[in-house]
């Protein structure tokens, strides 16, 4: 049995050091923008997910065919260190924060290939997904939204009966024993956009770590992650606008003081285990159909059902004797 020589986790470690070193300021940034901004609190998590999904893959990752590929690996370095600078320069944090991972991918290029870099996509995504965006961008999501959240709450209360105007992002309503009008403002913090990232997130989890091992499938494996995916944004979004519509409901008939405080809080939470069980729901639905398309789909000589399994006879242990 071979020693474990000290130069053998040299290189490793000079490594870190050296990205701990360069990017010591926007990791530390990023730490506090993930505890302070509930938008992104799941970004918290996303390092320990990345570190369980590389452990549980350490034997597919070692088993993969090496191929370094030193000047692609060189160029995505060189070009990540221009990224950094350009935001650093710029003050743009987002840019800083996007060199990070494609200086880690152009590591892993350089050392294993592409070929590795393809089985790193699931982290990847997810370290991408943590990244907070520019606040324009996020303006640009995040208010019509807001826009449809409130239209939803309206067109709730007039099937209802319940007189309700909308302006904007704002509600006008009159609860019930007011002796005037009363506002209910579809703030930011009710678009909606906190649950769509987080949802993302967790239906890029939940594809990776329910997708098929058996029957080789890779299509269907992917199509299966693409779907749930793409579900999460409108269930993410029509859930929030179910909570927006209760609370304009709730409001007038218990005054707008019930948009406020615990309520608000607890119904975020209801809500968003609402849209993490549809979610949830989605894959159990497109697992049943495919297992039934599968199921009935003819075999080679013409029955349909499962395929049957071949029982193949035990080997047999040939002993010799020597003279």
């Amino acid at each position: 049995m071979g020693a474990v020589t000290p130069g053998k986790f040299l290189k490793p470690l000079a490594i870190t050091a050296a990205l701990a070193f360069v990017y010591f300021a926007v990791l530390v940034k990023l730490g506090r923008d993930w505890w302070t901004d509930e938008n992104y609190s799941h970004g918290l998590l996303v390092p320990l997910v990345i570190g369980y999904i590389i452990w549980c893959e350490r034997k597919r990752f070692s088993d993969a065919p090496k191929q370094p590929a030193a000047w692609l690996g060189l160029t995505g370095v060189v070009i990540s260190l221009a990224m950094l600078w350009a935001g650093v320069t710029g003050a743009e944090l987002f840019l800083q924060r996007i060199s990070i991972v494609m200086m880690l991918a152009s590591l892993v290029i350089y050392f294993w290939g592409p070929r590795l870099l393809s089985l790193l996509v699931v982290p990847a995504a997810l370290l991408l997904f943590s990244i907070p965006i520019p606040t324009i961008i996020f303006n640009k999501i995040a208010f019509p939204l807001q826009l449809f959240a409130s239209r939803c709450a309206v067109a709730t209360m007039s099937f209802l009966s319940i007189p309700a105007l909308r302006q904007g992002n704002v509600i006008e309503l009159m609860p019930l024993g007011a002796t005037e009008p009363k506002k209910l403002a579809v703030v930011e913090a009710c678009s909606g956009i906190r649950s769509l990232m987080t949802l993302v997130t967790l239906a890029m989890v939940y594809a990776y770590f329910t997708k098929p091992t058996s029957g080789g499938n890779k299509t269907y494996s992917n199509l299966r992650s693409l779907i749930l995916i793409c579900a999460a944004v409108p269930i993410a979004v029509l859930t929030n606008a179910f909570r927006v519509s209760g609370t304009g409901v709730l409001a007038h008939y218990y005054g707008t003081r019930i948009a406020d405080g615990f309520f608000h809080s607890f119904s975020g939470w209801v809500i968003y285990i609402l849209a993490a069980l549809l979610l949830f729901v989605t894959g159990w639905i497109l697992d049943r159909v495919t297992r039934r398309a599968r199921i009935s789909r003819p075999n080679a000589d013409g029955t349909s059902g499962p395929r049957p399994v071949e029982k193949r006879a035990p080997l047999q242990r040939w002993e010799t004797s020597g003279t």
